[in-house]
């Protein structure tokens, strides 16, 4: 007798199917105003950060004393700095830098917290307990608080608040994954493997893994907005990357000394990171609702 195929889709297929989703989602008429709204201002802000250093009139990082502090003009359409750069120039150059940096520290941080939790979930129950226990004392700590401690350890540079944050940010992936991972290896068809004979890792990586992304894809996107917010404070705090960097926390800290005589300097990027972490919470709204059956809209 000829046993069923038991095998789940592979990790790479169940990605695919899962962006497919979205995509569809897109162009549904059903699909709501709010979700298409996030999805074109984060496409938006991605090809500003992508595209606008191409258009730029003015060097980013080149000062001029002599135009220090000038109001919006023609000429200087969000207005110049301390040191006579173009804030628009550099909000556009720090779009790239923050945004992307954010994207990197989430998908660092749920690679760590998915190695983890896969660990932990195929261990013996002490070794599952102590790696629990030690996500446990991470996340009792706030991530701000324990990001700035890494980072300033480190010292000032953009690897240090990527460093920094993916160490604060995974414990709670780990422990959202290792739960579902538990459960997934409790299902029927987890159990039909493991009789026929799968090992562990097989089991593992085309069993449970495939099955187990849903939450953790929910949970990424949601995660990118936080991390927008976060990165920019420690870089306003004076732990990012330093001067000239052209990253939105660092340009709002460099304006806060004139945020009476030269609002503009200070306002522009605070505009940029509310926008950013507005979309990017959206678009994880947006994926949850149809990627998350518990979630997903009629």
């Amino acid at each position: 007798m000829t046993l069923p195929n038991l095998s789940a889709p592979s990790a790479a297929a169940g990605i695919g199917s899962q962006i497919n989703k979205v995509v569809r989602g897109f162009w549904n008429r059903r699909t709501p105003w709010l979700d298409r709204f996030s999805i074109v201002l984060v496409g938006v802000m991605v090809a500003m950060a992508v595209l606008g250093p191409l258009f730029l009139q003015h060097d980013p990082y080149q000062a001029n004393s002599k135009e220090a502090l000038l109001p919006p003009s023609p000429s200087h359409w969000m207005g110049t700095d301390d040191v006579g750069r173009d804030v628009l120039s550099r909000l556009v150059v720090g779009a790239g830098q923050t945004i992307f940096a954010a994207a990197l520290i989430v998908l660092l941080a749920t690679v760590v917290g998915i190695l983890v939790a896969s660990i932990a979930a195929v261990s013996t129950k002490w070794i599952d307990e102590t790696i629990m226990r030690a996500c446990d004392i991470f996340m009792s700590l706030p991530s701000l608080v324990l990001a700035l401690g890494i980072a300033a350890a480190l010292g000032s540079s953009m690897t240090s608040i990527i460093i920094a944050m993916v160490g604060a940010l995974w414990p709670s992936t780990a422990r959202l994954a290792r739960g579902i991972i538990r459960e997934t290896m409790t299902s029927t068809y987890t159990e039909a493997a493991r009789i026929l004979g799968v090992s562990k890792p097989r089991l593992l990586l085309k069993h449970v893994l495939p099955n187990s992304l849903d939450a953790i894809y929910v949970h990424a996107s949601m995660e990118v907005s936080g991390t927008i917010v976060m990165m920019s404070g420690l870089a306003f705090l004076g732990v990012g990357a330093p001067p000239p960097s052209a990253d939105w926390g660092s340009m709002i800290a460099q304006g806060k000394d004139y945020i009476t005589s030269a609002w503009w300097v200070a306002l522009f990027p605070g505009i940029g990171i509310t926008l950013g972490a507005i979309a990017f919470g959206l678009l994880g709204d947006a994926v949850r609702n149809y990627v998350d059956p518990t979630t997903r809209r009629s």
